[in-house]
């Protein structure tokens, strides 16, 4: 596992080559001594672990060069020297080291947004020659409490080799890893929309190490500006469209819920009507588990998403959703705050001792995505099996212990509830059945008819986000999705735990 979120799926296993086919990650090794130049040997052999050495942290003044490797700077400045040398991995070789030097080291990798490797057993590693299979690393599997699930197969891999594919919000970070991805499966062209240009220029560094921002495959564009929509859709002619593009933040979007219809309703309409209008082969919007019973403007706006879709089908284009919960690895996710409020050493805020959560891997959710284009038809919403939900709490204290960390070192703080928090979320509604599909990992929520009244209810959603008028856009959400039940806040309620729980 990474210690910050933009690089928490490169701390696995290179197993995969979704992300980042074309180089290794760049390793350095804290401790030029002998267990630091084996590390060093093997990883320089073995370029299947996904891993290059380009130099050592070291606290030794003398050291200036070993084994070919230049020595960067010492461990207390372990922060600037892995950001001043693009280093992706810091590699723990030092046996000896003490329980708090090492989480002085992680804190600082956190700071730098570097994932951290390290040797498993300090005390017999003293006895014994450091090998590259004594690599341990921190990683996510055991923050879900179950196995990472790949679930792209062959059939979704058809699906985008040789088509002309677009993806919307590719600068965020489920963007962002679609595009990884997708590109591996050999696209004829693979075009990323978004509408903030800094993360376009990010994006562009991580797929092809420039950011010059002079490929056609960029294009810079709002999702809630029609004319502009199909005047790209018309320009690409996309065969298969990810929507990725949202306003995600809960409690932003309880006290804007304008600014969420627009984006999250409207947007996803213009999308939908150009991909209708231009003959688009497939259409998978990006939902969440919020949308199933919504207690949020967030949930009852993807919600209204998922509606749109299926109000459209039947008009050649294949259309789908896909519902998953909380993702570990995107900016501003649960992990991003309790990472970064551990290195700073700040108490763990948590809603709610109690507060559970489904959660799954960045590469899980975009692999989920993915494969839920191969099965699109009519409306369909797709749903992983994520396990068991996970308590927060849990995971605060999960995290904590792979980076080194006693219990005397981190406290939780519990806030309450904020407006339109769940307790516990769920991934389907009351009222949906779900049935497997062919891939055990996928299950399928099967549309209900859209009524006649919903293009109505959209038209006055339309008119009363375009005014600003927040309380008529809640009444008509209310109308449209009667299982929408607005949450107030709780009061932050005295936690019958200890500081550390």
């Amino acid at each position: 596992m990474s210690l910050t979120v933009p690089r928490e799926t490169e701390a696995l296993p290179p197993l995969r080559t979704t992300r980042r086919p074309d180089r290794l990650l760049r390793a350095l090794i804290v401790g030029a001594g002998e267990a630091g130049r084996t590390i060093a040997r093997d990883l320089r052999r073995s370029p299947g672990f996904g891993l290059v050495p380009i130099g050592f942290a070291d606290d030794d003044a003398s050291k200036k060069r070993i084994d070919g490797l230049n020595v960067l700077g010492g461990t207390d400045l372990l922060g600037n020297v892995a950001m001043a040398n693009l280093v992706d991995v810091v590699v723990i070789a030092i046996p000896s080291l003490s329980p708090t030097k090492i989480r002085s080291m992680v804190r600082r990798a956190a700071a730098a947004g570097v994932s951290v490797r390290f040797l498993p057993s300090f005390a017999n590693a003293l006895e014994r020659d450091a090998r590259l299979e004594d690599l341990r690393h921190l990683r996510v599997n055991d923050l879900l409490g179950r196995g990472e699930m790949h679930v792209t197969g062959p059939r979704a891999r058809a699906v985008v080799s040789g088509k002309r594919v677009l993806v919307t919000g590719a600068g965020g970070s489920i963007g962002s890893e679609l595009a990884l991805q997708l590109r591996s499966f050999g696209p004829s062209r693979l075009v990323l929309l978004d509408h903030d240009e800094t993360n376009l220029h990010g994006l562009q560094m991580t797929l092809d190490g420039h950011g010059l921002l002079d490929d056609d495959s960029l294009v810079v564009a709002d999702i809630r500006d029609r004319r502009r929509v199909l005047h790209t859709f018309e320009q690409v002619k996309p065969d298969v469209v990810f929507h990725a593009a949202a306003h995600k933040h809960l409690p932003l979007l309880e006290r804007h819920p304008t600014e969420a219809v627009k984006s999250n309703v409207m947007g996803t309409e213009n999308l939908v009507d150009a991909a209708l209008a231009t003959g688009v082969g497939r259409f998978i919007l990006i939902s969440t588990d919020k949308a199933a019973d919504p207690v949020s403007v967030l949930g009852a706006t993807k919600r209204m998403a998922e509606l749109l879709l299926q109000s459209r089908t039947g008009r050649g284009t294949s259309l789908a959703s896909v519902r998953f919960g909380n993702v570990l690895g995107s900016r501003g996710s649960l992990l991003t705050m309790v990472a970064r409020q551990i290195a700073s050493g700040e108490a763990v805020t948590v809603t709610h001792p109690d507060a559970t959560r489904y959660f799954m891997t960045i590469e899980e959710a975009a692999g989920l995505v993915i494969e839920a284009s191969s099965m699109a038809s009519q409306g369909e919403i797709f749903i992983l099996d994520m396990g068991q939900p996970v308590r927060i709490v849990d995971l605060v204290r999960r995290y904590a212990a792979q980076v080194h960390l006693d219990e005397d070192d981190v406290s939780i703080r519990f806030t309450g509830l904020r407006p339109g928090e769940k307790l516990d979320e769920t991934l389907s509604a009351f009222s949906e059945s779900l049935t497997p599909t062919d891939n055990d990992a996928i299950s399928v929520v099967h549309p209900q008819p859209v009524g006649p009244e919903f293009e109505q209810l959209l038209e006055d959603l339309r008119y009363a986000a375009e005014n600003n008028d927040d309380g008529a856009t809640l009444k008509v959400l209310r109308e449209a999705i009667p299982e929408y039940r607005p949450m107030l806040a709780e009061q932050p309620a005295p936690s019958p735990y200890p500081d550390w729980y």
